[in-house]
């Protein structure tokens, strides 16, 4: 709460403005400020660059100088200083700044949403892929109007400012395109031609941009010109890059020339549709809005109708209706991070719908049809979760009652069931009551089906769905269901010929795989199978979540070029097939990449970055407390032990030059950045940044003692280590472990030190944290060495 209430009177000044769009500005009731030198502009355009983040004084001398003067702090607070009379010129003395702010380590700028142009650019664009054309439109227009020349345009040679610079181009010759594209899907096809050609002169290598000048000209009743454009692409393309025109180019070129019907758009409207609505039918696919390929208004349109026929014919109680609902949620929950968070907000809703109802099948089938692939073991809605589990576990009890009655008629009947009574897990399983085991149950389950197959028994799909449910549901759990779920939802999986069940099952496992140090090589090849089995059956989701898995696996066991090809593979999968949130997981490896090869500083800019974008990802459970959590842990991480395995293929690589992490390392220790030596958990603690006031969340109990240790007090810092809960089953198992042993080294305590030594002890040879794909502490065995060590000088 306190940080949002200090948030609150800034967001209300909405006086001063900036612009970054071009040089750096700010403006004040519509006057632009004196900024002074170009040390206050650049503390100015630093802060902006950082969005609204601390950025610590002593980043900011780096930034300013190569080499800091004797007085670089005072120099700072004075820039500082200057900057503040300048952009709140009526505040009284003395009084706490409201704009640019002193919090904790550094200084941060406290503008509002929409007080940056870059921001209010972002949001535009952002917002124009879901609107209908003419409101497109004019949304991009809008935005693009924003620029006045190259982004921190005075700043074009500072590294602080090159990937925000090249995020914005990138993102301005983007809207160029989505405009054009606007005017293509409205009619508007001549208006679209000037703007293309010279997008097209200035940016030779954008070949979306050709595709669409070519239409534009195509759609103008000029085919001779439209073709003397691909052949100019063409040319273009080989003689700059040395590569061939990409597929749609291609195609495009070839469908011109056979004067395509498809090619030619239809702005005309059905009865009663708006022209602003997004409805307007466009025969060609690839002139639609927002990602391409994308339908675009021909899509709306398909909705719009199919949409109207489904509510004449289906009537409002049907269970059809209820079903299909469920489908598009579990559709919504993988669009991005606002249908992530819709998808969750409908799920319960809809599972007591069907619970009203009475009927345990279709309640089995809207719990089960909720298969969306999981990579994190930590739930984003605890408590959502706990719901689903017990209405899982109340259908489950349903359908043994319902089996015990007599054969049956709907899907369980249907899917090849008959030969068994009752419904619940087999004995030995270890369910709880009112699950439905019986011992007939196992029995009768392994008849011999054909195959060496067991015969499926009544409702084993939706029973396997329901239990691989709960072994999603119950992740990070210390609770025996959660595994004995995911078991038996397996083993019936293998007994059907359903590669969807299947690969669901599996996730269940992964999701239960984390129960104590050592499982990388399970996970590894649960990941395996995933990737076989989806690619086999075309289960796009699922083989991401494969390649995840295996890229999280590869790099808990320092397999890191495996991992690299894991995590190429899977956002090419979802550039194709549109899942933007499988760029979070990837941009934390990449941040995990660097903090292996041990570029502290790197590694810190790469995961404030991703932690930015993961704010906006609508995932709680993994954000909460995961970045100070990375950056204490690049704190404390500890080499390899000399003479372990990861030493040898370190040397090795350096030797035969086979690895960039080589390269890298020897080119930064050439400029001096390797001073990066682990750091005591007292030092660590007392880092800048890394108070115990930070957003910890889940990891609190962990940070505890370091803030303890920095603050002298080290008999509570005992205390408060000696009470730790086993960390949870999740994929930081190891990385909590560490930070327990990084305390007890500091305080010499030999009871945690002996029960952290037992607990990593099984996963020696790996990578502590790095299973998680986010963050490292260094080998395993290097922590075991150094515990070793502290046991053997401490006292018996």
């Amino acid at each position: 709460m306190g940080q949002v209430e200090r948030m609150g009177p800034v967001e209300r000044m909405g006086r001063v403005t900036f612009g970054v769009l071009g040089p750096v500005v700010a403006e004040g009731d519509g006057a632009v400020l004196a900024l002074k030198g170009p040390r206050h502009r650049a503390v100015l355009a630093r802060l902006l660059v950082a969005r609204r983040r601390v950025v610590p004084v002593a980043r900011l001398i780096d930034d300013l100088w190569d080499e800091p003067p004797a007085g670089a702090v005072g120099a700072v607070q004075t820039f500082v200083a200057a900057l503040r009379r300048v952009l709140e010129p009526d505040r009284p003395p003395r009084s706490p700044a409201r704009l640019l702010v002193t919090e904790g380590p550094g200084y941060a700028l406290r503008a509002g949403p929409d007080a940056v142009d870059a921001w209010r650019f972002e949001t535009a664009v952002g917002s124009a892929t879901s609107l209908p054309p003419t409101r497109a439109l004019e949304r991009l227009r809008e935005g693009l109007e924003l620029w006045r020349g190259p982004a921190y345009a005075e700043f074009a040679a500072e590294h602080w400012a090159r990937g925000e610079r090249s995020r914005l181009a990138e993102l301005r010759l983007w809207a160029a395109e989505q405009h054009a594209e606007a005017l293509l899907a409205l009619g508007r096809n001549a208006e679209a031609v000037p703007g293309l050609d010279a997008h097209v002169t200035e940016h030779p290598w954008r070949e979306d941009a050709w595709r669409l000048l070519a239409l534009a000209l195509y759609r103008s009743g000029r085919q001779g010109d439209a073709l003397a454009v691909l052949r100019r692409a063409r040319a273009t393309l080989a003689d700059r890059l040395g590569v061939d025109p990409g597929p749609r180019l291609r195609r495009l070129e070839a469908d011109v020339l056979a004067q395509d019907p498809g090619l030619d758009i239809d702005v005309g409207l059905g009865p009663g549709l708006d022209p602003g609505s997004g409805t307007g039918f466009e025969a060609d696919s690839e002139a639609g809005l927002g990602r391409s390929p994308a339908p675009g208004p021909a899509a709306a349109r398909l909705w719009a109708r199919a949409a109207g026929d489904y509510d004449r014919a289906v009537g409002a109680g049907a269970r059809a209706r209820l079903e299909s609902t469920v489908g598009l949620i579990r559709n919504l929950a993988v669009t991005g991070a606002s249908g992530l968070e819709a998808a969750r907000e409908h799920r319960m809703a809809a599972i007591r719908v069907a619970e009203a109802g009475g009927d345990p099948e279709l309640t089995s089938r809207v719990i089960g049809a909720f298969d969306v692939p999981a990579i994190w073991p930590r739930s984003d809605d605890p408590e959502l979760a706990r719901q689903i589990v017990a209405a899982a576990e109340r259908t489950l009890a349903a359908l043994a009652a319902r089996s015990a009655d007599g054969p049956q008629t709907g899907e369980g009947a249907r899917s090849g069931e008959g030969t068994r009574s009752a419904t619940g897990p087999q004995p030995g399983s270890g369910a709880r009551p009112g699950s439905g085991g019986r011992p007939a149950d196992h029995i009768r389950a392994h008849a011999d089906g054909g195959e060496g197959r067991p015969v499926a028994g009544p409702y084993d799909a939706v029973r396997c769905r329901l239990l691989a449910t709960i072994a999603v549901e119950s992740r990070g759990l210390r609770h025996p269901r959660g595994p004995q779920a995911a078991r038996e939802a397996e083993r019936l999986a293998r007994g059907l010929d359903d590669p969807a069940l299947l690969a669901f099952s599996l996730n269940g496992a992964f999701m239960q795989s984390c129960a104590r140090a050592g499982l990388a090589p399970r996970r590894d090849e649960i990941g395996a199978e995933l990737v076989a089995l989806a690619a086999r059956h075309g289960l796009v989701t699922f083989e991401v979540l494969g390649h995840l898995i295996r890229l999280q696996a590869r790099a808990a066991l320092g397999d890191f070029r495996a991992a690299d090809a894991h995590s190429a593979a899977a956002d090419r999968l979802a550039a194709r097939h549109e899942l933007p949130l499988v760029g979070v997981f990837t941009q934390w490896y990449g941040a995990l990449r660097e903090a292996a090869s041990g570029r502290r500083s790197r590694a810190e800019e790469a995961y404030r970055a991703a932690a930015a974008r993961l704010d906006t990802a609508g995932m709680p459970g993994v954000r909460d407390g995961l970045l100070p959590l990375a950056l204490l842990s690049l704190r404390l991480r500890l080499p390899p032990p000399d003479g372990t395995r990861q030493t040898r293929e370190a040397s090795e690589a350096a030797d035969e030059g086979e690895t960039a992490e080589a390269t890298d390392k020897a080119e930064a220790t050439d400029r001096g950045e390797m001073a990066e030596a682990p750091e005591t958990a007292e030092a660590a603690g007392a880092a800048p940044g890394l108070g115990a006031d930070l957003e910890w969340g889940p990891y609190r109990p962990w940070a505890e003692p370091f803030a303890l240790l920095r603050r002298g007090e080290a008999e509570a810092a005992r205390e408060t280590l000696r009470a730790l809960p086993e960390p949870p089953a999740d994929l930081l198992y190891e990385a909590l472990c560490c930070l327990e042993a990084a305390v007890a080294l500091e305080l010499g305590d030999r009871p945690v030190l002996e029960r952290v030594h037992a607990r990593l002890l099984p996963a020696a040879g790996e990578l502590a944290g790095a299973g998680s794909g986010m963050l490292t502490l260094g080998p395993v065995d290097s922590w075991l060495c150094a515990i070793s060590a502290g046991l053997a000088d401490g006292p018996p």
